[in-house]
């Protein structure tokens, strides 16, 4: 750990001491880099990671409030969002940001909804967003900093989003529909089509979170994976959300907000001028955003192009696979739903996941949970392709060693 003493020190050190600290500071850290974490840290490969760091460090100094004074920033901005509103199928009038994450992309996607629906005379204080379980926290946390109400409602059996449920939660209330590609916990992509044609009828705003599979889908698609319609190409989705620092394997924290129209996005804004410096006006939250991030992001997009991002998606869609194949043929255990990406879940008929999740966690792997129901979640990165047989052997060692069902469990493991 750093050593804290709870005020700057009255000499510097040097670099080589400060160095070894923060090596040092890392030791309890979960080692990332052997492809054994599955939650967080999404690793494309040692020449990747190179140029994302590399890219941020020569534009870590710059800074996107300052356009005028900092042009390349824009020009790199434009471009990833464009490439973004492509993948996407967005109208030619189609728009974009790059924020800070997906709770920063999902918080101003709900904004522009909420000023939206004031703007046509609703009152909005507590207005409600529908939303299957399975969608991001980030919409409470955006509902909370809005004064609005998020509505969650129960899934569908195949853990997808249950439209018929949504409808059932409307009223006049309600300003808008989430659906998500794919959602967090489970990895499905929900039903966007059959939620657009929803949202048509109630006349409300839909977004579609692909913060996980926005710079995922488009090429697992390319590749040959079958999946429903989930983005622009749904006449009725209002607005996007994508992060660039999952699968488009930039470095933190870059994502993408995307809006159908210049009309929505204005809703997005802020504009101030009523203070001694003049007029400020910026396009998400933050007010200062760091080139390094804009930098990153554009570098990686180039250097890998559609073919190598193709590729990266199939090490992870065939890990995938192989993965849950296995995992299925494992007495009591079995996976859930239909997931077609990154991203998996798995549960135990009698053992205790919890354990067995500790079990591996003993073993150096480190993944997601899920609560409802229990399970053991991994987020699939391209370096999971070399360790895959591990995981799987480890997995089986540990049923052995826990006896194939272990004790009931009075809490789930802390990992956030």
């Amino acid at each position: 750990m750093v050593e804290s003493t709870g005020k700057i020190p009255q000499q510097g050190s040097a670099w080589s001491e400060i160095r070894d600290a923060l090596e040092n500071a890392g030791r309890g850290d979960v080692d990332w880099r052997d492809a054994r974490t599955a939650v967080y840290v999404f690793n494309p490969g040692d020449d990747v990671m190179q140029v994302a760091k590399e890219a941020y460090a020569m534009y870590q100094s710059e800074n996107g409030l300052g356009m005028a004074a900092f042009p390349s920033i824009r020009e790199m901005e434009a471009d990833v969002v464009s490439c973004g509103l492509r993948l996407l199928n967005a109208p030619d009038e189609a728009v974009g940001n790059m924020t800070s994450g997906g709770t920063e992309s999902i918080i101003l996607a709900v904004k522009a909804c909420r000023d939206s629906a004031r703007a046509r005379g609703r009152d909005v204080l507590g207005a409600k967003i529908v939303v299957p379980r399975s969608a991001h926290p980030a919409f409470d946390k955006a509902a909370a900093y809005l004064g609005l109400e998020v509505v969650r409602v129960p899934v569908a059996t195949d853990f997808t989003a249950d439209v018929a449920a949504m409808d059932r939660a409307i009223d006049d209330r309600t300003i808008m529909l989430v659906g998500s590609a794919p959602c967090f916990p489970f990895g499905v992509v929900d039903p966007i089509a059959e939620l657009g044609k929803l949202a048509d009828a109630h006349e409300l705003w839909l977004h579609v979170d692909a913060c996980v599979g926005g710079y995922f889908a488009p090429f697992a698609r390319m590749n040959g994976i079958e999946l429903p319609d989930f983005d622009f190409s749904v006449p009725q989705v209002n607005s996007m959300s994508a992060d660039l620092h999952k699968y488009g394997y930039a470095a933190k924290g870059a994502s993408t907000v995307f809006h159908r129209n210049e009309e929505q996005r204005n809703f997005q804004s802020f504009v101030f001028d009523d203070w001694p410096a003049g007029g400020m006006s910026t396009p998400t939250v933050a007010g200062t955003r760091p080139g390094g991030a804009f930098a990153s992001a554009w570098a990686v997009m180039h250097y890998l192009g559609v073919e190598g991002y193709c590729e990266k998606a199939k090490r992870v869609t065939d890990t995938r696979e192989k993965l849950m194949n296995a995992i299925d043929e494992i007495p009591g255990l079995y996976t859930f739903g239909q997931p077609k990406l990154g991203l998996f879940a798995y549960g135990a008929e009698d053992a205790n996941v919890f354990a067995i999740w500790g079990a591996l966690n003993a073993k150096g792997w480190f993944t997601g949970v899920i609560t409802e129901p229990q399970g053991i979640q991994l987020m699939l990165s391209p370096a999971h392709a070399d360790v895959a047989d591990d995981y799987i052997r480890d997995l089986q060692e540990a049923l052995e060693q826990l006896g194939g069902a272990a004790a009931p469990s009075d809490g789930t493991p802390s990992y956030n």
